[in-house]
């Protein structure tokens, strides 16, 4: 749903980027998220209950239940807001997908099966699918240029990648050091992570 940013003020408050296009209906008085944070954050499997969403300058910022001062502010910054949602519930526009969703799909490339979506991180610029193979795993911008299709029904998730994302190239290659190409996403969907899944959190959000 967002991402905190920065500490505002001495009384605790944090401002957040927002994921979403419906603050008024996700940020109210007692919703609950899931926190994603590195493991040695001592901020790692708990959840924060938002006391207020109000707006400085344009800038959204928040008042979290068990947040009084700056210093606690401060430990929480950098953190990505997920929230529960009914499993059944599905995005409602194209191009969009729950995590849960996702994670376990086959990612196939010219037909073959090359390896299993493990993850998805999600960034500021974009989203990265992690693709677990038998050379370890690789990082996929989730962008239509290189994500061209995704079929939850058949399972599958079909890659186009850009030479050597996926494989070395020969030191001789004009493409020795690929770049991989940073291109914006689609418009993302407001959707949340399963309720009895931290892990599960939206692809896009709007």
């Amino acid at each position: 749903m967002g991402r905190l940013t920065k500490a505002h003020g001495l009384k605790g408050a944090i401002k957040v980027e927002l994921y979403t296009d419906d603050p008024a209906r996700r940020f109210i008085p007692g919703a609950v998220f899931h926190l994603q944070v590195p493991t040695s954050s001592a901020w790692h499997g708990k959840t924060l209950e938002l006391i207020e969403l109000k707006w400085y300058n344009s800038h959204a910022v928040a008042f979290f239940k068990d947040v009084p001062d700056r210093d606690i502010a401060e430990s929480l910054i950098k953190a990505i807001l997920w929230v529960g949602h009914d499993p059944a519930e599905l995005p409602t526009e194209d191009d969009a997908w729950y995590d849960h969703q996702l994670v376990g799909l086959k990612v196939m490339r010219d037909g073959v099966a090359i390896g299993v979506v493990s993850r998805v991180d999600h960034f500021p610029s974009q989203d990265l699918l992690v693709v677990k193979t038998n050379d370890g795993d690789i990082l996929v911008p989730f962008v239509k240029a290189i994500v061209p299709a995704v079929d939850v029904a058949a399972g599958t998730i079909t890659v186009t990648p850009p030479p050597g994302l996926f494989e070395e190239l020969p030191e001789d290659s004009d493409d020795a050091e690929p770049v991989v190409p940073v291109v914006d996403a689609a418009p993302l969907v407001d959707a949340a992570p399963a309720a009895d899944s931290a892990d599960s959190v939206p692809i896009h959000t709007p």
